[in-house]
């Protein structure tokens, strides 16, 4: 038994032609994110703290589609969620419709531990961050210029777009872009286990490109996006209605629980029962195993464990 840390910047129709200018920013990321964590866990931090920590690094990073860069709504407004949840206590915290908090993550673990509560969305959420001190901004800090063309191509498309999702011609047939398209790939994601074997998981969403004001996804529903217990930490990235259909990560610990199969293999066996396209997840166990498996072109992911594996992909093996 030993640490073990893996973390994403979302799954989706990623195409092998992604431009550098796209496909670099977001590797570096993972890299100095996988860093933080790792230098977090050698110096003994308990993995929930590592979880947000690396999550924050992630919101912060204007690349992903969390915190800065979160993707916009059809109003043109971002509405950020997130959730973060202990594996041995199995505590948890979740909020959504967040505008103007610089790190959602932190907010959801407040939400954990200051409150007899583990969901608190809209005004109700943002009310609370300002009463626990939490830095707070202008919308406008969360918006980048890519991601306000990205809502106009989606606007002129007349599409929920997915993330990673190249220009659309204006041609295309809307029943085919809807069929397609109803996606909000690119959340991001960690999570870890230290040498005693607790575990955590934390997940941080800017939602669906053009989605529709109010909308909430899989990221800050425990059981959906969001799960850890006293076998595994789960975080999932993909279409949040089919994330939530399938309640996909309280799956993964509940098959290795019923099924007394490993991490691996109950990663997999959920990852086939979600329609193809729609799901990713970074799972760790309670020994330290690592599963990153996908259904989508392509998953933002790494991943590092004591021993001295370390890995950063996009594309591979769906089974890996």
């Amino acid at each position: 038994m030993g640490w073990a840390i893996a973390i994403h910047g979302g799954a989706g129709d990623i195409p092998l032609s992604l431009p550098p200018e796209k496909r670099l920013p977001r590797e570096a990321g993972l890299r100095r994110c996988l860093e933080v964590g790792i230098a977090a866990l050698k110096a003994r931090n308990h993995p929930l703290d590592v979880v947000e920590l690396v999550v924050r690094e992630l919101e912060n990073h204007p690349n992903f589609n969390a915190g800065k860069g979160s993707v916009l709504t059809t109003s043109g407004t971002v509405e950020m969620e997130a959730s973060i949840m202990d594996g041995k206590t199995m505590k948890c915290g979740a909020v959504s419709g967040v505008s103007t908090v610089v790190n959602a993550i932190s907010l959801a673990r407040l939400v954990m531990e200051k409150t007899p509560h583990i969901y608190l969305a809209f005004d109700g959420a943002e009310a609370f961050a300002r009463e626990q001190g939490l830095e707070t901004v202008e919308m406008s800090h969360f918006i980048t210029p890519e991601n306000i063309e990205r809502l106009k191509q989606a606007q002129e498309a007349d599409r929920v777009q997915i993330d990673y999702t190249q220009p659309i011609q204006k041609e295309t047939p809307k029943d085919a872009a809807v069929a397609d398209g109803d996606s909000q790939i690119g959340t991001v994601g960690c999570v870890a286990v230290d040498n005693e074997g607790n575990l955590a998981t934390a997940t941080s969403t800017g939602g669906l490109v053009n989605k529709m004001v109010g909308r909430i996804g899989d990221t800050p529903v425990i059981g959906a996006g969001t799960y850890a217990n006293h076998l595994c930490a789960v975080s999932a990235t993909g279409r949040g209605e089919a994330i939530i259909r399938g309640t996909v990560a309280r799956d993964v610990a509940a098959v290795m629980e019923f099924k007394g199969i490993s991490l691996k293999e109950a990663a997999a066996y959920v990852i086939d029962r979600v329609p193809p396209g729609t799901a990713g997840l970074i799972t760790v166990s309670s020994t330290g195993e690592i599963t990153m498996p996908f259904n989508t072109t392509g998953m933002f992911r790494a991943c590092a464990t004591e021993d001295g594996y370390s890995e950063i992909a996009i594309w591979d093996s769906p089974s890996k």
